[in-house]
């Protein structure tokens, strides 16, 4: 199972202000969709909080939260508590999935979807990032998680909102550490 982070940030690496995002892109939103539908998204109680109740849980994934409050029930998502519940919880969901599907399949992820300390928690966990950078300057209490020297940039492809907004999708993975033998 892969473990990958998504989001989206503005030109200041803002991904949030006031539990809400400072934006509306729905050519964002779409992208997001895709590539996290048929999967399982792993958010903080305040990312889940923040969902427009119609869409909570986000339909055809499953829904992990996290949180440290081992009594939280939410309608429609599976509670954590630790990322190796979350871990164990999407491994389970894609053994269930390998078993009853057809090698069509694609590879089973762990979408991270927020918020930035969940992003913090899983970054030295995750092999892919998925960003959508919006040319846009906005006044944000969330940052992105930092993307180091640890990461390649694979893939940008940038776009024009049919608004006028400028955005690329960025794809990057994590650079392999190669052992060396003397």
């Amino acid at each position: 199972m892969e473990i990958s982070l998504i989001f989206a940030q503005s030109a200041n690496k803002v991904i949030g202000h006031e539990n809400k995002l400072p934006w509306h892109l729905p050519e964002d939103l779409a992208h997001f969709k895709a590539l996290t539908q048929g999967q399982t998204v792993l958010m903080g109680r305040k990312t889940w909080d923040s969902l427009p109740k119609a869409f909570r849980p986000l339909p055809g994934r499953v829904n992990l939260v996290l949180s440290t409050n081992e009594a939280l029930k939410l309608e429609g998502a599976i509670t954590v508590n630790s990322p190796k519940q979350a871990i164990d919880q999407a491994n389970e969901k894609a053994k269930r999935q390998a078993a009853s599907a057809s090698s069509a399949t694609p590879t089973p992820t762990l979408w991270v979807i927020g918020g930035a300390q969940v992003y913090s928690l899983f970054m030295p966990l995750a092999s892919r990032i998925e960003v959508t950078e919006i040319e846009l300057t906005v006044d944000g209490d969330a940052l992105a998680p930092v993307i180091d020297d640890t990461w390649e940039e694979v893939q940008r492809n940038r776009h024009q909102s049919a608004k006028g907004l400028g955005y690329s999708f960025v794809s990057y993975r994590k650079i392999s550490q190669r052992i060396e033998h003397v």
